[in-house]
């Protein structure tokens, strides 16, 4: 019987985290989620894959602490068996939006920590570990939720665009690096999804969209993410090298 895929997912107690370990516990995936701590909310995400078949646990870890990466990773192994998987969707905004000219160090900072800093060192753990592992038939895969912020300028929080930037290239990096090995590393560049987060940002986008900011004119959803996660965790994109995908209803796309 051959095993069942596995996979971390990082930032999974709502929105987009907890629609991506939705999708894959659908496509057949076991699962360790984490966050920063298990709450409520995340021990909801496991019980929706729970009751669609999967093994999934709850794991509490703060991706900006790389001293603690191989034992997050370890713990997810313990629980679920050998990962196959690592979707990288953990990450911070800004503190406050504001002047450009008015960022303060703390909120620069905490952006490069968690979103930039912390999230390279757990895929190059994540990948060491791949390495050593004997390969399996599963498809191994690491997945990296970055923005539409990498190409999209906004003043108002650009400490968060920076560290998303950088991400965007430590995921090209990686991509290359891993290619002939056969670990896929993927990107997706979120626009505009209605999650807890971009509440604060509704009214304003809303008119926004209805005048044409997206071809598509609605809120991306989080299950519009998870579907394109899915895809690539499932090994649908095999000859895909570094590729963002962007999930964002036309957002980016030059419009006249």
């Amino acid at each position: 019987m051959t095993p069942r895929p596995t996979a971390l997912v990082t930032g999974a107690r709502g929105g987009i985290g907890r629609a991506i370990a939705v999708g894959l516990a659908q496509a057949g995936f076991d699962l360790a989620v984490v966050d920063l701590q298990v709450d409520e909310a995340l021990l909801e995400t496991v019980r929706l894959a729970t009751d669609l078949g999967a093994n999934a646990v709850a794991l509490a870890g703060d991706i900006s602490a790389i001293e603690h990466h191989e034992t997050l990773l370890d713990a997810a192994q313990a629980a679920i068996g050998a990962l196959s998987c690592l979707v990288n969707n953990a990450g911070v905004s800004v503190l406050s939006r504001g002047d450009l000219l008015e960022v303060s160090p703390q909120s620069f900072d905490r952006c490069h920590q968690v979103n930039t800093r912390g999230t390279f060192f757990l895929t190059q753990a994540f990948a060491r570990r791949l390495r050593r592992q004997t390969p399996c038939e599963q498809h191994r895969c690491i997945i990296t939720i970055t923005s539409s912020n990498v190409h999209a300028v906004s003043t108002l929080r650009g400490e968060y665009g920076i560290s998303k930037a950088g991400l965007s290239m430590a995921s090209r990096l990686f991509a290359v690096r891993l290619a002939d090995e056969g670990i896929g590393v993927y990107e997706v560049q979120p626009g505009l999804i209605a999650t807890e987060m971009t509440v604060p940002s509704k009214a304003r986008y809303d008119a926004e969209i209805e005048r044409g900011l997206t071809a598509i004119k609605r809120w991306g959803q989080p299950e519009d993410v998870a579907r394109v996660v899915t895809t690539m965790a499932t090994g649908g994109l095999p000859y895909t090298v570094g590729q963002a995908v962007p999930v964002d209803g036309g957002l980016l796309i030059p419009k006249f």
